[in-house]
C-alpha cells in the first residue's frame, strides 16, 4: 500500500485520466451528459490506468529485451504533446496495419525539424499531430528496425500508452526509462498499480 501522498497523486492521476477519457468519448459540452460523469467515476473508484502488452522482436533492445517482454503500460486516451514526451516508449497503432500495435520510443514531436543522413533529402518539419517514433537497437540496420526512418511520421493519437515497466522474465524487469516529465508523473501509478506476479503469469516467451 502506498502512502497517503502517493495515494492523493494516484486518484489524482485517475481524476485527470478519466476527464481527459470523458472528454475524448462525449465532447466538452457532452462531459456531464450522455454518461460521462458516470465513466468518471467508475474510473475513479474501480478503473485502472494500465494494462499489460506483450512485445515480441529485437527492435527494442536492451530496453525491453531480443525475446520481447510483458509490458505495464500507463493508458493515454488523447496523446499529444502535454501528455507524453520526447525520450517516452510508447504503444502505438502499427500505421501500415492498425489491427497491429508497435513499441517504440517517442523521438521527436510537432514543430521539430528534421534532418536526413542523405544529403539529397530536404530538411522537414514535423506538422501538427505528427510524432517520429525510433526503435532503441543500434546494432539493427535502420530499415530492420521498422520505424518512422521506414514509413515516416505517425499521428500523435496513434499513440494508446506509455510503457512504464518490463519483464524480461522472472528474475530480469524494472522500470523503463523514460523522460524525467513522465516518470515523476508515472510514480504513483507503478506504485499502485504495479504486480509482478501477475506480470509474470501472462509472460508469453
Amino acid at each position: 500500500m502506498g502512502s497517503p501522498a502517493i495515494w492523493a497523486r494516484y486518484i489524482a492521476s485517475k481524476l485527470q485520466y478519466s476527464v481527459s477519457l470523458s472528454r475524448k468519448t462525449y465532447g466538452p459540452g457532452q462531459l456531464m451528459k450522455n454518461g460521462g460523469l458516470d465513466t468518471i467515476l467508475k474510473t475513479i473508484f474501480i478503473g485502472k490506468l494500465t494494462f499489460l502488452h506483450s512485445n515480441k522482436g529485437e527492435e527494442m533492445a536492451p530496453t525491453i529485451g531480443t525475446n520481447g517482454g510483458t509490458l505495464l503500460v500507463r493508458k493515454i486516451p488523447a496523446a499529444d504533446p502535454t501528455k507524453v514526451y520526447v525520450g517516452d516508449v510508447v504503444v502505438l497503432k502499427d500505421p501500415t496495419d492498425t489491427d497491429k500495435y508497435l513499441v517504440r520510443r517517442l523521438a521527436a514531436v510537432e514543430g521539430y525539424e528534421l534532418a536526413s543522413t542523405d544529403k539529397d533529402e530536404e530538411p522537414f518539419v514535423l506538422e501538427n499531430n505528427q510524432c517520429w517514433v525510433l526503435a532503441d537497437n543500434e546494432d539493427l540496420k535502420p530499415k530492420e528496425c521498422y520505424d518512422s526512418r521506414t514509413f515516416g511520421p505517425v499521428t500523435m493519437t496513434d499513440i494508446i500508452g506509455r510503457v512504464i515497466y518490463c519483464l524480461k522474465n522472472a528474475v530480469d524487469h524494472g522500470p523503463i526509462n523514460n523522460s524525467h516529465i513522465s516518470v515523476e508523473e508515472d510514480s504513483p501509478v507503478l506504485a499502485m498499480e504495479l504486480d509482478v506476479d501477475e506480470m509474470t503469469q501472462n509472460h508469453k516467451v
